[in-house]
């Protein structure tokens, strides 16, 4: 996830759906949790954010077939017109290759249970908290330095 200094968290809006999701997917055969993360990023907003700077959070449980490996980064605000969605689905009905993700945001912490699905919304709200976690990576940059 993708975390701002004004507290805001990159959101991307699901196509064909009601809410907004991290970019997140499964891990590839012979990637690891941190590859697969990247890649997905990549994947599903254009953006190339560098191994450094990412905090392993850990496994969540997301659904009863799913957990969640979350890696967490403060970067600078980009333009939303600079993100672009290059995985794409082949939606039944017409035959078009549609984006996964049709949208991006920057969206204030608070938002997340308006604008994610209510697990999603757990587990960033719940389980991640993202303003105690907002403060731990603060304290990253100062601790790698002592």
């Amino acid at each position: 996830m993708i975390l701002t200094q004004e507290r805001e968290l990159l959101l991307c809006h699901v196509t064909g759906q009601n809410h907004w999701d991290l970019p997140k997917g499964g891990i590839d055969d012979g990637e690891t949790p941190m590859e697969a993360a990247l890649r997905e990023t990549r994947e599903e907003c254009g953006w190339h954010v560098p191994a450094e700077t990412l905090v392993d959070l850990g496994r969540f449980r997301y659904t009863a077939k799913k957990d969640l490996h979350l890696f967490a980064t403060v970067q600078p605000r980009r333009e939303l017109h600079q993100l672009r969605c290059e995985s794409h689905y082949l939606e039944r009905w017409s035959g078009r290759q549609l984006p996964e993700m049709d949208g991006f945001g920057w969206f204030a912490f608070e938002r997340v249970r308006q604008l994610c699905t209510p697990k999603m919304a757990a587990v960033l709200d719940e389980r991640v908290a993202l303003h105690e976690l907002f403060g731990r990576l603060q304290d990253e940059p100062q601790r790698a330095a002592a």
